[in-house]
C-alpha cells in the first residue's frame, strides 16, 4: 500500500497541541515526552467528566492514523474519531453547528458525522468482563464493526502499545500492533452516505488516566 506521510506530532509538549480544540475539561500534562490526559470533573458527574481533544487539521479520504497508547488505569474508555465534519459537509467547528462540550449523545446522534473506534473499553462491567474494540458510524450510533480488544488490564502493561486506523475507500481496518482487530466494508447504502474527509480528535472518559504519543497521519 502507498502511502505519503502528511502530518507528524510528537505529542511530547504542550506547544504540539497549542491548535487543539478540547471540548469538555480535562487534565492535560506531558510526561516522559507523551500527552498524558484525565478528567478534570468528578468521574459522579457522569458524561460531564468526559471529554474530546480535536486536531484541527482536515484530512482527506484515504488515511492511514498511527499513534502510541498506554493506559495508566483501569476504568474507562478511549475513542478515536476520524472522517468528522459537520452535517452538510461543513466545517466540524462551524459555528452554526450546537455546541459540544463533551457529553457522548452530543457526538453520535446530533449534527455532526463521523466514524469513531473504541478501544480499552473498561467503564462499564459487561466491558470489564468481556473486552472488544467497536466501531461506529455517526450520526445515529450505528454498531458497524466489533472485534476482541488484546491491550490487558494497565497493571500488565509494560510499554505503549501502536494503534492504527485505516480507511481506503469503503473499507476501514483497526490494528493494535500490527495484529487487525476488525475490517468493516462501508456500503455507503445500510447506514448512510459513505463518509470521506474531516477531522480526527481523542475522547476519553473518566475515571481514565492514559498517554499518547507520535500522531503520524498518512494519505494512501
Amino acid at each position: 500500500m502507498n502511502e505519503k506521510l502528511i502530518y507528524e506530532n510528537a505529542l511530547s509538549t504542550k506547544e504540539d497541541i497549542k491548535d487543539f480544540v478540547l471540548e469538555g475539561k480535562a487534565i492535560i500534562d506531558f510526561v516522559d515526552e507523551s500527552m498524558q490526559l484525565k478528567n478534570a470533573l468528578a468521574n459522579e458527574e457522569g458524561q460531564k467528566a468526559n471529554y474530546v481533544l480535536w486536531c484541527p487539521e482536515d484530512f482527506p479520504e484515504n488515511i492511514k492514523i498511527e499513534w502510541e497508547f498506554k493506559p495508566l488505569s483501569n476504568d474507562g474508555l478511549c475513542i478515536m474519531f476520524f472522517g468528522a465534519t459537520g452535517q452538510g459537509g461543513v466545517d466540524l467547528f462551524d459555528k452554526n453547528l450546537k455546541k459540544r462540550t463533551g457529553e457522548y449523545p452530543q457526538y453520535h446522534s446530533s449534527d455532526i458525522n463521523a466514524f469513531h473506534v473504541s478501544y480499552f473499553r473498561r467503564k462499564e462491567q459487561d466491558e470489564k468482563s468481556f473486552h472488544t474494540c467497536n466501531l461506529r458510524k455517526s450520526s445515529g450510533f450505528h454498531l458497524v464493526a466489533q472485534g476482541a480488544d488484546p491491550i490487558p488490564c494497565s497493571y500488565h502493561i509494560n510499554d505503549f502499545y501502536k494503534i492504527t486506523v485505516t480507511k481506503k475507500d469503503q473499507w476501514i481496518k483497526f490494528y493494535v500492533n500490527d495484529l487487525c482487530v476488525f475490517t468493516y466494508e462501508d456500503d455507503g447504502i445500510t447506514y448512510g452516505e459513505r463518509l470521506y474527509g474531516g477531522k480526527i480528535g481523542f475522547r476519553q472518559l473518566a475515571p481514565l488516566t492514559a498517554q499518547y504519543k507520535n500522531l503520524k497521519v498518512f494519505e494512501i
